[in-house]
């Protein structure tokens, strides 16, 4: 066996006995934190269901859960994920033939799908992805929930339950339910917070120096964007631990525990390598998001999100239960807990409450670029810090009542500067006052309960010098005096006795406060996800649930696919990434690294586009299907409005036209074609024809005026267009161009009358605005015979492997071979026999140039950054193999 196979072995059996020190090993930490572990993990489950029911949302629910990113990106590469782990689709882990003509499938699944849970979706059939889905989602907050548990008990001993109870507080966060939830990928972050803080732990004391970088390692490929920011939350808290645990009191303790650290840090990024290089590369050549500037929040709105039911994407989601931060925050008055304890973990409290307001700051968090959407992507580890904080106050018991009531002071006071934010909603100051009184009869039912106590019984409220209760390593009772002691055992059965006459009271009042501290947390966080989810379904953007439509599209796209010797595109589905959904090969492609050339080539020859150009969006139009070799087109008519609470219906047709094949052959590097820079002329010069009639509108008043050729096609284009235009007897067609977010598509108006008039009805929303070019009239009979030549000309056959293209092409051509693909970075291509080399570009396009003696071309696509990842990898894997064999030796030694 492997070095590093046998160390992970000696140190998971390990887990079983204490963390430091000699002494014989027990399984009572191991009982109590599987405990801990479990019962936030049951929790955790139970209530996030409870929220979702109490909101009626799916699946307890008829209403829809896909609010913005959730139903046009998360919920389509879920679905396209089971496909591709049960082989049904074209492409591999490399290139995914589905999307926006050709995308870089890797980048996506180290972005949206790398973490181990997602694997799950395999186990549920394709008409229930949206169960699936949440399924997915509520196993990462629960895990969350659980890691979390473990944690505490970790890095305090203390009573399990309330362990568990502050886990729950923190996978069910106001960030889980406003953030998380409907991103799944962040999730990642939200359980590899504590497992990271476990790490620190493991190197602070000197253990697991294999396990360490391999939990890093798992941590950076589930989601290495969260994982990043979770990473600097686990370095705070490991430098508090340094500052203030008994077995770093050194500096040279401390500095040795701190390079341990950062070796596993080190280690297990590079572990990760493959995967990270590949997401990070592919950030660098997206299309770019147009620059942010941070604007921190007012201090009123950060305040309000540490309270119930408030939501918001402009300011951090810092809610954990009011009960949790009540506990939080008797931290600095608790002087029962060391002083540099309290002063450590408060001073980390407070200063990363301030890093989320500072710009420099903010950008460290951030990885050194403002996010656009939320700025607050990093509350999660607040939220953790400060559950840490509610942690070391209780574990030895609960607070004096003089730490309670400074503790209480803090907390009125933040309510009542908040009371005017914009984010407190009607259930905000109900729920919480609710949950306040809960905590505070919890807290004198615990107090009692100490008082009772006889003096010297174990697990009273007493602490020793650290803040942390006295409690038996093993579980047992104190061993009986030796029988020549008559006074010691005198002294004994008259402390049994005692036990006896108060056990049943002492075992209710204290099961009774942690029965209500669970209630209040319970209740908050229930209501908080309640109400969030409705207030999200209300404000943003919403997709339906899938349904009917999306099954009847997905029949016909399974019953006309004929890829590669030609693309079908579903056409327009509700939700988005439609090709994700139900099959096929169109533009369609929502993701964080739509690479830059594939949005701005589409864009450029009229296609729509979403999310500031990174959602590409299908266009139903003749000369772009020539293109990109669209030879089956699918058109949806709905059979109702789509709601919110109901799966939609439609009826779906499919039509083929002849399209020249994948791969063709232009006579010249330099494309032929109208000069100018609409659409119109960039389609032609890539299709190398004119086929559009291009006349010089005249304006008048809010209509345009033309004349074209009789019954040519008139197609409008205008990318920041918002607003109607209308052709002379025909129906209004929408536009929304909004820019810098949305390009709005090229769209057909109707047909030219016999009188060759064309007069358009503008009815713009806001400012008009318009393109030099805006009108093109298709003549048909001039794009068949571009169909036909392109066709003659081209690729006698065409195959194509998971990420490979190889067509054989009519003898002696010459010119350039076009494959009808974005040129994106990782393309390469050769003629015949010749060497691989890197794509060239036609307009956009992929391109070989051809001599006249190949017959053949062949492409082939690799992730940019997958062999110096590799490399990476491969030398972390050297530096965790010598360091296994070496704690190996040093173990036996």
């Amino acid at each position: 066996m492997p070095p590093v196979a046998e160390t992970v072995l000696d140190e998971v059996e390990a887990e079983g006995g204490e963390d430091a020190g000699p002494g014989p090993r027990t399984g009572a930490p191991t009982r109590r934190g599987a405990r801990a572990a479990g019962a936030a993990a049951l929790l955790t489950a139970v209530l996030f269901c409870l929220a979702t029911a109490l909101s009626r949302s799916h699946p307890f629910g008829p209403v829809t859960r896909n609010v913005v990113d959730l139903g046009q990106q998360y919920l389509p590469y879920h679905a396209y994920w089971r496909s591709f782990l049960r082989g049904e689709t074209h492409g591999d882990a490399f290139l995914n033939w589905n999307s926006g003509f050709g995308a870089n499938f890797l980048g996506d699944v180290g972005t949206y799908l790398s973490s181990p849970v997602d694997l799950l979706v395999v186990f549920f059939p394709a008409d229930r992805i949206e169960l699936a889905l949440y399924v997915v989602t509520a196993v990462k907050i629960t895990a969350a929930g659980a890691a979390m548990a473990l944690l505490l008990l970790r890095l305090r001993p203390g009573p399990w339950p309330v362990a568990a109870a502050l886990g729950t507080a923190y996978a069910l966060s106001g960030w889980t339910f406003n953030f998380g939830s409907t991103v799944p990928m962040w999730l990642d972050g939200l359980v590899a917070f504590p497992l990271l803080c476990l790490v620190g732990e493991w190197a602070r004391t000197g253990r697991r120096p294999v396990l360490g970088p391999l939990v890093v390692a798992l941590a950076w490929i589930a989601n290495f964007y969260t994982a990043y920011m979770a990473t600097l939350g686990a370095a705070v808290v490991l430098a508090v631990r340094l500052l203030t645990a008994e077995e770093t009191a050194t500096a040279r303790r401390r500095l040795a525990g701190a390079l341990r650290a950062a070796r596993s840090v080190l280690v297990g990024v590079g572990l990760a390598a493959p995967l990270v290089a590949v997401v990070f590369l592919g950030t660098k050549t997206a299309d770019p998001t147009p620059e942010v500037t941070f604007a921190p929040a007012a201090w009123t709105d950060v305040l309000a999100r540490f309270l119930p039911a408030t939501a918001s994407t402009a300011s951090p989601a810092l809610f954990i239960g009011t009960p949790a931060l009540l506990l939080a925050l008797t931290l600095p008055f608790n002087r029962a807990v060391a002083p540099r304890v309290r002063a450590a973990l408060t001073a980390a409290v407070v200063l990363v409450t301030l890093s989320l307001q500072w710009e420099p700051t903010h950008l460290l968090w951030h990885a050194g670029a403002s996010p656009n959407g939320v700025p607050y992507r990093q509350a999660f580890v607040l939220c953790g810090l400060l559950l840490i904080a509610a942690w070391f106050s209780v574990a030895g018991g609960v607070p004096r009542p003089a730490a309670l009531l400074a503790g209480g002071a803090l907390l009125g006071g933040l309510a009542w500067a908040a009371r005017g934010s914009v984010d407190i909603d009607r259930w905000t100051f109900p729920a919480s006052g609710a949950a306040a009184l809960l905590a505070l009869i919890a807290a004198l039912l615990a107090l009692a309960a100490a008082r009772r106590e006889p003096p010297g019984a174990v697990g009273g409220n007493h602490r020793d010098s650290t803040g942390t209760a006295p409690e038996d390593p093993t579980g047992t009772a104190p061993e009986a005096p030796s029988g020549g002691d008559r006074r010691g055992l005198t002294a004994a059965a008259r402390q049994d006795s005692v036990r006896t006459t108060l056990k049943a009271p002492a075992r209710l009042l204290p099961l009774l406060a942690v029965l209500l501290l669970v209630a209040a947390q319970a209740g908050e966080a229930a209501v908080t996800g309640k109400r969030i989810e409705e207030q999200q379904r209300a404000e943003v953007a919403w997709s339906p649930r899938t349904g009917p439509w999306h099954e009847a599209a997905a029949r016909e796209v399974a019953r006309a696919d004929a890829w590669p010797r030609h693309r079908t595109d579903p056409g327009e589905v509700p939700g988005g990434n439609d090709v994700l959904l139900v099959g096929g090969q169109g533009a369609d492609y929502y993701s964080s690294l739509t690479s830059e050339t594939t949005s701005r080539t589409l864009v450029s020859l009229g296609f729509g586009a979403y999310a500031k150009g990174r959602h590409p969006v299908t266009l139903d139009n003749p000369v772009t299907d020539a293109l990109f070799s669209v030879g089956t087109r699918m058109r949806s008519e709905p059979a109702e409005p789509v709601r919110q609470d109901a799966p939609p219906r439609a009826t779906v047709t499919a039509t083929t036209t002849p399209v020249p094949p994948l791969v063709t052959v232009r006579p010249s590097a330099r494309p032929a074609g109208p000069s100018g820079d609409s659409a119109f002329a960039r389609q032609e010069r890539l299709l190398g024809a004119s086929v559009y009639e291009l006349p010089a509108p005249r304006r008048t008043g809010r209509a345009l005026v033309a004349h074209c050729p009789a019954g040519s096609e008139v197609w409008f284009w205008a990318p920041e267009y918002r607003g109607t235009a209308t052709l002379a007897g025909q129906r209004p067609v929408r536009f929304d161009g909004k820019p810098p977010a949305v390009s709005a598509a090229m769209g057909a108006l109707g047909t030219v009358p016999v009188s060759g008039e064309v007069r358009i009805a503008l009815d713009p929303e806001g400012r008009l605005r318009l393109p030099r070019e805006p009108v093109g009239c298709l003549v048909r009979a001039r794009l068949d015979a571009a169909v036909d030549r392109l066709t003659a000309t081209g690729a006698t056959r065409v195959r194509t492997t998971g990420h490979t293209v190889t067509a054989a092409l009519p003898p002696g051509s010459t010119g350039v071979a076009v494959l009808a693909v974005p040129r994106i970075s990782g393309w390469s291509c050769a003629a015949g026999d010749a060497d691989l080399r890197p794509a060239r570009a036609y307009e956009g396009l992929v391109a070989v140039p051809l001599d006249g003696r190949a017959d053949t071309v062949h492409c082939s696509f690799r992730p940019p950054g997958l062999r110096l990842g590799g490399a990476v990898g491969a030398a972390a894997l050297l530096a965790l193999t010598a360091t296994g064999a070496l704690h190996r030796r040093r173990s036996r030694g």
